[in-house]
């Protein structure tokens, strides 16, 4: 072996930042007696809506499982620049939903092999960071589409890379529904299939992922490098004071 291959030094390291893995913490959280809080958006304002009735059934799974759904609906959501701030009525429900959430479900259609406007439009407004607050940081995540025409995977390919930026805990399943105009029938529910089996599939591991996460999402994001710019921010802080 060579000297490289046998030196375990780090001198990169800023130790003040650096800590060993807390067993404690990661492996006996606190409990949380509330059920799982999950918010749910969809993509379109269509009245018949195929994002919004796959959506809805991804909520009545999640309550059959013991989580409390909530819906956004995005009538009325102004675009983001469009001379509005974080004050308008339908953004601050978007965001006080956002931060009382522990899971979310994102359901958009295809459209243009991408997700709708009106989906990213959505998650846009949801900021990255609120004062101290995180919104979105180790929440979990799970992504749906709908598709008018052949199997396709582009809008949640989309919503994981938008996941995954906004630090939420997007888990490894998904569902994609083809020919989303055969799977419902004229009450707007979905017929059985192994599409919708996929869904409860989906619903299932959000709720085991959210259950074993959300008393432990704090550490389980909580990271080196702004341990570090905090220290260094807080060291400078002080040296201020003082000088001043």
């Amino acid at each position: 072996m060579s000297d490289r291959e046998t030196d375990t030094t780090t001198p990169q390291i800023d130790e003040a930042s650096f800590a060993a893995i807390d067993r404690e913490t990661l492996f006996a959280p606190p409990v949380y007696a509330h059920p799982p809080r999950i918010l749910i958006l969809y993509g379109s304002l269509r009245e018949r809506s195929f994002s919004r009735l796959s959506a809805e059934e991804a909520g009545r799974i999640l309550t059959r499982l013991g989580a409390e759904v909530r819906f956004y609906h995005p009538s009325g959501l102004p675009l983001v620049d469009d001379d509005a701030d974080s004050s308008h009525p339908k953004v601050r429900e978007l965001r006080d939903l956002v931060a009382w959430c522990e899971g979310m479900v994102w359901s958009s259609p295809e459209r243009h092999g991408a997700m709708t406007g009106l989906m990213k439009t959505q998650i846009d407004w949801i900021p990255l960071s609120e004062g101290a607050v995180r919104p979105t940081q180790g929440k979990t995540l799970a992504v749906m589409q709908v598709s008018g025409g052949s199997q396709s995977f582009n809008a949640v390919n989309q919503m994981r890379i938008l996941g995954r930026w906004m630090r939420l805990l997007t888990i490894p399943n998904q569902s994609s529904i083809p020919k989303a105009f055969q799977e419902f029938d004229e009450t707007g529910r979905m017929r059985p299939s192994p599409l919708y089996d996929r869904i409860v599939d989906v619903m299932e591991e959000l709720m085991k992922f959210t259950l074993l996460t959300r008393g432990r999402a704090d550490y389980l994001v909580d990271r080196y490098s702004e341990r570090k710019e905090t220290a260094k921010a807080l060291m400078a802080r002080v040296n201020l004071s003082k000088a001043t």
